[in-house]
């Protein structure tokens, strides 16, 4: 019951509800592209069925940029409550649950400053939203306002120097993908750090919540890449937050402190590396379906992934019960040297008796291998990214754990996602707010339960219980005290502070406060959101002190 959490009486989007007049003077000043919710899974149901667009709809409800291109879906259903989920029976009421009310269309900083100044004013609650990559449920919120960043789209290459960087680097606006910037650098024969999946953005939750890549272990996370912010504040001013000026702690706090917090980033500039060489390697290993075949791998794995980080080489890979899938990459790397790195595995692997399958590459340049190894077919980027799970990080030293829990989490039906990678000599000396877990980290671990399209609300919540009550104890006793990747982790994480933020989060709470006073800008399991309870109507109330 929400009266035991002592909440006080009003309720953000609700408590002052602006006028038709105060929406309509919005929409003008953004350009008319203030947007009512329509949810994207709406023709498949009463009174607005329309057969051949729920077909259409059935067919690609899968494919991210389905929900890109929408102002309102987000990737996991979870978190609009599962509403006008296409496969359900076209009589499931069709409601706006917890999707936003209304989306700003923004395409340059005014149109921020301007809803951020509305919103403001009228005491609704505010949310951010870009691709709808979203494991935490941050790019949503019942009644609320959005601002949909997609269409703010500059990329520009410059040339920078300040006290901390002399080189080339890449601005890019809000709604930037990672494959656009990468397409934009490569042109300019220039490489940038990147997410795996070419729909991430690059400069919203992904950046500013650290940001593993397959680069990583050559350049660090993308939060290691910042050299400046364009954000917009809770008092609505567009200010540069970089190392070098006054507002030096705010560009600490987004370079690794969480995204949609502390301000609506609106253009970031990254460090921009020379391209290169890159050695790649997909590695397929099967096995009959049950336990054994694939527990054999992670056996193994955790002996030799030290070696293959050690080389220089990130290994990304997925598991489930009858298979194992891996990705390697090494940035100015050899095929030669990539294909001596992981001969300790596919000699281990096939002592074992399994499937051994492996491509090599060698490309001339970063975006070739990124488009050859990772752009995966829209389906199977979202099956992963499109639902909710856990995670945590394993130093070394607790590699040889990840045998045991692999065997327990899959038989309790997850899916099993890592990266391999070393970042621990990266952003030095408090450079950025990167959680300090990333830098003892060897593999970073997520998981997550597969879902059918046709999923109920109430088997997403069994699921969602079953991560944070089953699943995350166990891969904390497999590394206690060793935190967690925010950005996949489990949104329920009842310590987020120690695990999302670990020693950093007193520092980052007092930006917090300094920048955003009053807690306008609120996400799921983010600095400061302990001042704030999501209620059983999903609206956001702020708890008594």
């Amino acid at each position: 019951m929400l009266s035991l959490l002592a909440i006080i009486s009003f309720v953000l989007a609700l408590a002052i509800v602006p006028s038709p007049s105060a929406w309509s003077a919005l929409n003008k000043t953004v350009g008319g592209r203030l947007l009512a919710t329509i949810p994207l899974g709406s023709p498949c149901h009463d009174p607005n069925y329309d057969e051949a667009l729920c077909s259409t709809l059935r067919r690609k409800w899968r494919d991210y940029p389905l929900h890109i291109q929408s102002p309102s879906s987000v990737m996991s259903p979870l978190f609009v409550n599962n509403s006008c989920n296409p496969f359900q029976p076209r009589d499931t009421p069709c409601e706006l649950a917890s999707f936003v009310r209304y989306t700003a269309a923004a395409r340059d900083a005014k149109d921020v400053a301007a809803t951020v100044k509305f919103a403001k004013r009228h005491n609704v609650r505010l949310v951010i939203k870009n691709t709808g990559h979203d494991y935490l449920g941050r790019s949503t919120g019942a009644g609320a306002l959005s601002i949909w960043t997609q269409g703010m789209k500059e990329i520009r290459v410059r040339d920078w120097a300040d006290k901390g960087y002399v080189g080339k680097a890449l601005r890019v606006g809000a709604g930037v993908l990672g494959s656009e910037a990468l397409a934009a650098a490569r042109d300019a024969g220039l490489v940038v750090v990147t997410g795996s999946c070419p729909s991430v953005g690059l400069a919203g939750g992904y950046t500013q919540g650290g940001g593993h890549s397959s680069l990583s272990n050559a350049f660090g996370l993308a939060a290691d890449n910042t050299l400046s912010f364009d954000v917009v504040t809770a008092s609505g001013r567009l200010v540069t937050a970089s190392p070098w000026n006054r507002h030096r702690d705010l560009y600490w706090a987004l370079s690794g402190g969480g995204g949609g917090n502390f301000g609506v980033v609106v253009s970031l500039t990254v460090k921009a590396h020379p391209d290169a060489r890159v050695a790649g390697a997909e590695l397929l290993i099967q096995t009959q379906p049950g336990m054994n075949g694939v527990d054999a791998v992670f056996q193994v794995l955790p002996t030799v992934i030290p070696a293959i980080v050690g080389a220089g080489f990130t290994l990304i890979h997925f598991a489930n019960k009858t298979q194992f899938v891996g990705i390697a990459t090494g940035y100015n790397k050899t095929q030669a040297s990539l294909r001596r790195s992981l001969e300790p595995l596919e000699t281990a692997v096939k002592e074992e008796g399994l499937t051994w399958s492996a491509s090599y590459t060698e490309f001339p340049h970063y975006q070739d291998h990124y488009e050859h190894h990772f752009n995966l077919p829209a389906t199977d980027a979202l099956d992963l990214a499109g639902i909710t799970g856990g995670g945590h990080f394993f130093p070394g030293p607790s590699l040889a754990n990840l045998t045991s829990v692999f065997k327990d989490v899959i038989a309790k039906g997850a899916t099993f996602f890592g990266i391999a990678l070393d970042v621990s000599t990266f952003g030095s000396h408090m450079a950025n707010a990167v959680s300090p877990h990333w830098r003892q980290a060897t593999v970073s671990a997520a998981l997550c339960i597969p879902v059918p399209a046709a999923v109920t609300q109430k088997e997403l919540e069994a699921n969602r219980d079953k991560i944070t009550n089953e699943l995350q104890p166990l891969l904390e006793a497999a590394a206690p005290g060793t935190g967690a990747y925010m950005n996949e982790a489990d949104f329920q994480e009842p310590d987020f502070q120690t695990n999302f933020f670990g020693t950093n989060y007193p520092a980052l709470l007092r930006i917090k406060n300094k920048y955003d006073p009053h807690g306008f800008f609120y996400a799921t399991a983010a600095v400061g959101s302990e001042k704030w309870q999501v209620g059983s109507d999903g609206r956001l109330c702020r708890r008594r002190s």
